[in-house]
Formats: structure tokens, C-alpha cells, sequence
């Protein structure tokens, strides 16, 4: 919650620039990306396949001899930690400056996982050399991921021939108007991907047979914890297949984390994966005989955490989707009250106010609008006398909110309209997306889980994209869960 986890004295750009390929980066403002992720529209107005896609991608991986109960069994004891990243796969600078805290923090730990959207835009298998194995080419451990949205946009293809070493599907016919317009697979150049491979090609990289990835969802064995990872495909939906493998799972007696594309609870609402059978996949996680102790969702690009009282233990609920794309404003999540949760337990990265000052400099530049602009000291209080908190972050000198203020508040989203419009929304999903931008600071942040037999610990540590910051990772949020 540090100014410095917000990068606002950044005086020197990190190294990270040094990483990135030399490509002209990655935007939402271009008509044919958004015509490659047309998929999702698709899906909502014409049916849903990953369902489908999915069980044939299990039934090949099945032939293939693979472990039926998609275990993953990693050489840890009871003491060990990861690091746990979500929504990565832009290619760009905002992935890049990441990297450097990360590889800092991870020096020790024994995997990583990606939780959701590993490529943008939509998958491809021919993509992942620039925004899978470069940027992490120096992380020295295997890597996990459970897919989002974005990786179902290529039928699953590049995420399972990567992860799972899996060979393409033979195509289907599919119904007449989806089938029209959906957007195929694309077909893998082998020799580039091979070469990308190389990259991350160190055995201590590789998963042993053990511990190899065997599908679109598993479950990574340890002493201590069981960590379930979940695939939400892309109108987030757990299929029959997939809930009773789940509730197989989750009958083990060792205390679980989920793991899953799309967070349960974000924005102050509660937004549970439907199962086709019926029900939530909430119900599964809150059922104590399960012993989950926490749910990690991607999906959405921040940070945010619920602490949801279930019963007489605290269930932590994690949104961590900061990890590479474009940053989901905070400052419009309005004061949280959802299912008992207080204000004053919820955490979120960027802070509310952090988000508010940036994005009102961000759009006072592009719209020649100077008098939109909140400095962070102005932002912090705005938004406290709006949620009806104390700041965070003691700011800088005697700030009275004015009605300039206010109104630039209004304007991006944070403070209500009159007669209950609802820009907070249409900020949150559409201009949050449209304002991705290069150059620091970026508001990232990754997570890094230790487990011991008593105890986890998940830190998230912030990634600005400032040199200052690389060397020394900023501790934005810490909680310890018991496990015994």
C-alpha cells in the first residue's frame, strides 16, 4: 500500500526494457485483434463449445495414458513455495516489467503457476515465443497454467500443445451460423514453436513424468496442501465432467487452494462459476469437509482480496489478474460490503485512489482535459470521503475536495451519477481496456506462496516497471492462513 508499490517517484525505467523483443508492442485499439477475440461474443449469443472441445481434449489425453485423476506430482516435501501469476500474455511492456521482481522473489521456489489468458489475443500456439518462454526464459523451475477466455479463442490448441504436448484435434463440423463465423484454430509452425521452446529449454525447467501438466485442469500434490486448478472456459462454466473430477478432488482430507480462471468474488460482487449440473462451484470450496482456505481467480488485471467468514473459519477469496496485461481500475469498487466482508479487511492493488490519479492523468493527456487530473494526494481523498474510510496512505499535506473533484471523479467512474448511471461499469469494461499504455509506472503485481505443514503465507508484491523496484519488490499485502 506503499507509494513506491504505486511507482509514483519513479525516477529511472527498469531493465526490463532490455528484455522485451523488439516488436511494436500490443493494443486493444485495433480492429483486428478485436476481430480475432470475436469468439467470446460468439459464444454468449450462439452457445458456448469449450465444454465439448474440452472433453475431447481429455478423452485424447486419456488414450495417451496419461494420470485419469490429473494429478501433478512435483519432488516438494511439506515445505515449499511458488509464485502464482495471472492473465500474462501481451508481449508488450506491461509482461516484461513484471519479470525482473518476479525472477527476484521466485529465486527459491519451485513452480510457478499462470492463472488465466497466458496469450492474448486469442491463444495462438505461434505466439507463445514472445510472450511465454522469452519473458520467462530465466525463471528456473516449471511452469503450470490453467487457461482463460483468451486461450479458448484457438480451440485450446497452442495452450495444450504446450503445456500438455498435446497434438491437434481433427475438426468438426459445427453448427451453420457458428461455424460460419467462429474463428478456427490456427495451425502450429512446429519448427518456430521449437525454436521458442529452447528458450526454456534447461532440464530444472522441465516437470519430470510425475509431475508433467496433463490437461486443461489438474490438481499439484504436496505433503501439505493441495492446489486445484480449475478450467473455466469462456462463458464460465464448469462442465459434468470436470465438477466430478472436482468432487473427487476435493474429497482428499489435505487442506486445498483453488486456482481458477475467473475470480468468485471481484468488484464488491459475487460471481461464482456456474456448474452445468447445477449449483456453484462456491458450494464445492465453501464445504468444510473440503478444507479449501482459499480461491485465486484471474481474469480480472488487479488485485483484490476477500476475507469471507463461512461458518467458524475465513475462506480467503483472491482476484490476481495483474500480471502482465492491461491494468482493471480499482476506484470503481464502491465500499465493500459483500457477504459480510468489511471495508477495512478488504485489500486491493493499485489502491483505489492510486487508480483514480492515474487514470485522470492518463485521460487529462489524451483528451487535453487538464482539469480532470487528481494528484495522488487529491485521489487518495476523494475516494476515502467516498468509501468513508481512513486513506491508506497518509497524503501529502491539507487537501479540501472540491467540486472539480468531484466531478473528474464522476467522470472516470468513481463517484456516482446522478439518476444512477452506470459509468463505473462501462469504465471497468470497456475504457479500463481501451487505456493500456507502455511506460511505467504499469500497477502490476504477481504472488508468492510459501507452505509449510502449519501454514501459508501468499504475499502479493507489487511490479511497477521502475528500477528502484526490480531490485526491491514492494510488499503490497501479506496474510497467513493456518493449516493444521
Amino acid at each position: 500500500m506503499s507509494e513506491e508499490g504505486a511507482g509514483w517517484a519513479c525516477t529511472h525505467t527498469g531493465t526490463f526494457a532490455q528484455l522485451r523483443p523488439n516488436n511494436h508492442g500490443f493494443t486493444w485499439l485495433n480492429l483486428v485483434t478485436l476481430w480475432r477475440s470475436r469468439n467470446d461474443i460468439l459464444a454468449g449469443l450462439l452457445g458456448d463449445p469449450s465444454g465439448e472441445v474440452r472433453a475431447r481434449w481429455v478423452a485424447a489425453q486419456e488414450a495417451r495414458g496419461i494420470d485419469p485423476e490429473f494429478r501433478i506430482k512435483p519432488p516438494v516435501g511439506g515445505n515449499f513455495s511458488f509464485l502464482l501469476l495471472g492473465d500474462t500474455g501481451e508481449g508488450d511492456a506491461s509482461q516484461y516489467a513484471v519479470v525482473p521482481g518476479m525472477l527476484k522473489v521466485g529465486e527459491e521456489t519451485s513452480f510457478a503457476v499462470i492463472a488465466s489468458d497466458v496469450i492474448y489475443p486469442t491463444g495462438s500456439g505461434n505466439e507463445y515465443g514472445d510472450k511465454f518462454f522469452r519473458p520467462y526464459k530465466d525463471y528456473d523451475a516449471p511452469i503450470y497454467a490453467i487457461p482463460g477466455n483468451h486461450d479458448w479463442y484457438d480451440g485450446l490448441g497452442g495452450f495444450m500443445r504446450v503445456f500438455c504436448d498435446a497434438l491437434p484435434l481433427k475438426p468438426r463440423p459445427d453448427r451453420w451460423l457458428r461455424g460460419l463465423l467462429w474463428r478456427k484454430p490456427e495451425p502450429i509452425d512446429e519448427a518456430r514453436l521449437a525454436e521458442a521452446r529452447e528458450l526454456r529449454g534447461k532440464p530444472s525447467q522441465q516437470a519430470t513424468q510425475q509431475a508433467a501438466q496433463p490437461g486443461p485442469y489438474w490438481v499439484i500434490e504436496s505433503d501439505s496442501l493441495l492446489i486445484v486448478g480449475v478450467d473455466t472456459g469462456i462463458r464460465n462454466v464448469i462442465d459434468k465432467d470436470q465438477t466430478a473430477w472436482l468432487r473427487r478432488v476435493s474429497r482428499d482430507p489435505r487442506p486445498k487452494i483453488l486456482v481458477t480462471g475467473k475470480p468468485i468474488y471481484t468488484g464488491n460482487v459475487y460471481k461464482p462459476s456456474p456448474l452445468e449440473e447445477g449449483g456453484t462451484i462456491d458450494d464445492i470450496v465453501r464445504d468444510p469437509a473440503h478444507r479449501y482456505v482459499a480461491a485465486i481467480g484471474g481474469d480480472v488485471h488487479n488485485y483484490q482480496r476477500y476475507p469471507v467468514k463461512v461458518g467458524d473459519r475465513v475462506i480467503q477469496y483472491i482476484v490476481s489478474g495483474g500480471g502482465g496485461a492491461f491494468m482493471h481500475a480499482t476506484h470503481t469498487i464502491q465500499r465493500v460490503d459483500v457477504k459480510g466482508v468489511h471495508e477495512d479487511d478488504f485489500r486491493c492493488y493499485p489502491l483505489r485512489g492510486d487508480s483514480l490519479s492515474f487514470y485522470s492523468q492518463l485521460y487529462a493527456r489524451r483528451l487535453r482535459m487538464n482539469w480532470i487530473y487528481l494528484t495522488p494526494s487529491e485521489a487518495l481523498c476523494v475516494m476515502s470521503d467516498l468509501i468513508k474510510n481512513e486513506p491508506v496512505r497518509t497524503p501529502e499535506g491539507p487537501v479540501t475536495i472540491t467540486r472539480r473533484m468531484r466531478w473528474a471523479a464522476r467522470l472516470l467512474g468513481a463517484w456516482p451519477w446522478p439518476l444512477r448511471l452506470p459509468v463505473d461499469k462501462v469504465f471497468h469494461r470497456y475504457l479500463s481496456e481501451l487505456s493500456d499504455w507502455d511506460t511505467p509506472p504499469f500497477f502490476k503485481q504477481f504472488l508468492h506462496l510459501s507452505v509449510t505443514p502449519e501454514e501459508l503465507t501468499v504475499r502479493c508484491f507489487a511490479a511497477t516497471g521502475c528500477r528502484a523496484q526490480e531490485a526491491d519488490p514492494p510488499l503490497e499485502d501479506e496474510v497467513r492462513i493456518a493449516l493444521s
